[in-house]
Order: C-alpha cells, then structure tokens, then sequence
C-alpha cells in the first residue's frame, strides 16, 4: 500500500525536507500508469502457475455450444482452463491496494465492490458448468445444473446496481444544493458551473430514482454485454482494455477541477481515484491477453467478463459520461442487441433467424472471417470509437 503509506510519513517527509522525490504520488495520472503496469506485471507472472492450477485442478471449458454450427470450433477448445478471470480481478485489486486511496476513497472502494460482486456471481456459475461437465465425463447420474439460472444471475446483477446507485447518490449529495455528481451530461452539453458570477448554462440534476434506474440497468446490462462477447480468444479483454483506457482519462478529467472546468465537463468529486481503477483494470486485460491470444491458453470465463462489464459501467456512470460509455463500449452494446435481437425474432417468427447464429462475432465467423480477423477488427472498431469519444469533449 504504497499511496497508503505516503499520506501517513507525507508530514513527516515535509518536515525533513524529502517529500519533492515522492510528489509523483499525488498526481492522479502517474498513479493510474503506473497502477496499469502493476495489474499487467502481476497477471503475467502469475499466468503460468494459476494455469497449471487450474489445470490440474480439471477446471477447463466443457467444449460445448448450443450452436450445431459452432460445435467443431468449440471442440477444438475442449479443456481449455477457464476462470482466469480470478487473475483480472487479483490484479485489479492489488494494484488499487498498492497505488490506490483504498483507505479513504468512497468511490474506489465502491468499484471494488463491484468487482468482487460480479465476479463471485460469475466464479459460481462457472463452477457449477464446470462440476456437471466432469460428473457427466464420469458418467455419473445427477450431473448437476449447468450454471446459474439466467433470473438468478440478474437479480443478483440489478441488487448490485439498486445498492451502488442508492449509495454512489448518497455519497454525491453537496453539502448546499444539487451535485455535478447527479447532473445530466449529454454530448456536445456545456456541464460545468462557474466558480463565481451567473450560471454557466441551465443544467439538469436527477433525481434519486433515475439515477439509481441508471445504474441499476447500466450494471447489469454491460456486465451482460461482456460475458456474451466473451466468444473468442482475446475478443472481451482486448475490447475491455482499449475502453479502460478511455474511461480512465474521462475519470481524470473528472476528478480534476481545473481541467474539468476547462474542458466543460463535470466535476465529480473524488473520482480521480476511478483513473487509478481503470488503469488497473487496463493492465490487468492486457496481461490476460498474453495467455488469452489465439491460441488461448486460459478463458476468462463469467468470473472475470461479468467484473470487466460492470466495472465498466459503474466508472462511466459515476464521472457522469453514461453516453460516451455506449459509444466507447459499442462492441459489447452490439453484441448484446445481437441476441436479443435474434431471440426476439425468432420466437416472433416460429423460428426465423436475422443472423446464422448470435452473438455477433459467430455470425461473421460462419459468413467466413477467421476468428483472428474478427477479433482484431473488434479491437480496432473500439479503438476508433474511443478516440471519437475523447475528441468529441472538446466539441462543447
């Protein structure tokens, strides 16, 4: 806990005179980085041996789809370990304890929350698919239930986003009038308040319910998002990475009063410390991907795309940029529209289908993209719509 440990000897540093070399910690930005580097660090050097864990532990993917079309594809993937994503949220979490205000900070410690809630959901879920494929390999009766039912992972998923709303509005309240913390920024909106002399602009704060509404559906919507795009060797943690990126600056942005008033944007704050959880969360994806590439050497599995989403939305939502984390997260928004799309239609139909198969990403796999191109366009797809949301903070 180094930023911990800092803030505690700071006075007495100051005294001695040898707090200049160690100022670094108190700018948000080099925290973030550097919290980035720690995740990456921390994944690949425990990659391997969480890997030959979970293999001899037989916790590997069942290589079975619902889809007939996909079934060679998911046979060649046949125990492969999964539940990597305990070595996303291992990292996320050590580096926010290491350079993170994990003692004082309400909002990090909030994402935290998340975290571990979305992954838990997850990490049994994907024990109970795991436990019933190796009953079934054994041929034992009573396999066993393949995962969480769908309503019980998302009532689980809208409890978290009601109690994170409830609190993240709470917390947010100023001490004399409405917060930029509940404001409504849309594109293109001048959202700030001036320091002195008449108000900037007519600006709307939500209410309680609706902000609560929007987190609770926004949680539990891209943490959904991720885990159906999670299909294919590096597709959800390549896609998270890039978006982690983005919505750190925006958190940066936010956090700062000087550069949010410059720019127009809301100030929120206390949210510098959710740069700090998105540079983590950024190097925690990368550092997956070393053994998440094609061929993937371990899936993440729910334990780890249900936090990445989640953790997403809730860090968009709080420095108040609800419709820049739709554009920069487009991948997964698409992919989730994909299936409902695909199942509204075909039971409206009795049986029709708009795509060969959904999510998305197999669709384009059957029309004849090769994984390696779909994954890879996804990335530069996110790539793109990420810039294009942090160029449009400028168009005030």
């Amino acid at each position: 806990m180094l930023y911990a440990l800092y803030e505690t000897l700071k006075p007495w540093l100051i005294e001695h005179g040898l707090d200049s070399a160690l100022q670094v910690f108190e700018q948000g930005s080099f925290r973030a980085f550097a919290a980035g580097l720690i995740a990456f660090a921390a994944v690949v050097i425990a990659g391997r041996p969480v890997i030959r864990w979970l293999r001899a532990k037989k916790i590997g993917d069942s290589g079975q789809t619902d889809a007939g079309a996909l079934q060679a594809t998911a046979r060649s993937k046949k125990d492969t370990p999964t539940m990597g994503g305990l070595l996303i949220v291992g990292a996320v979490g050590l580096a926010c304890a290491t350079l993170g205000d994990i003692v004082s900070n309400f909002y990090l410690q909030l994402g935290l929350i998340v975290t571990l809630w979305l992954a838990a959901i997850g990490g049994v879920d994907d024990w109970l698919k795991l436990t019933a494929a190796a009953r079934a390999r054994r041929g034992l009766p009573g396999g066993g239930r393949q995962g969480l039912y769908a309503w019980e992972k998302l009532v689980f998923q809208l409890g978290l986003g009601l109690l994170v709303g409830v609190f993240a509005y709470r917390h947010g309240l100023a001490a004399e009038g409405p917060s930029l913390a509940h404001v409504v920024n849309l594109p293109f909106q001048k959202t700030f308040e001036r320091v002195s002399g008449p108000p900037a602009a007519a600006l709307w704060y939500m209410p309680m319910w609706l902000y609560v509404s929007i987190c609770t559906v926004g949680i539990a919507g891209m943490s959904n998002a991720a885990n159906i795009s999670d299909g294919m060797d590096g597709l959800a943690a390549g896609v998270a990475a890039v978006a982690a990126v983005a919505l750190g600056v925006l958190a940066a942005i936010a956090g700062d009063a000087e550069t949010a008033q410059f720019l127009l944007l809301p100030h929120v704050t206390g949210s510098t410390e959710l740069a700090v959880l998105a540079g983590a969360l950024a190097g925690a994806c990368l550092g997956f991907l070393w053994y998440n590439c094609s061929p993937a050497s371990v899936f993440m599995g729910d334990t780890g795309a249900l936090a990445i989403g989640g953790l997403l939305a809730y860090v968009g939502i709080i420095v108040r940029h609800e419709a820049l984390l739709v554009l920069i997260c487009l991948v997964f928004v698409a992919e989730l529209g994909s299936v409902a799309l695909q199942v509204g239609y075909f039971k409206l139909t009795g049986g029709k289908r708009i795509f060969k198969v959904a999510p998305y990403h197999h669709h384009l796999h059957m029309i004849g993209w090769t994984e390696q191109q779909v994954v890879a366009r996804f990335w530069i797809i996110t790539a793109l719509l990420a810039m294009l949301a942090l160029a449009s903070i400028k168009l005030r």
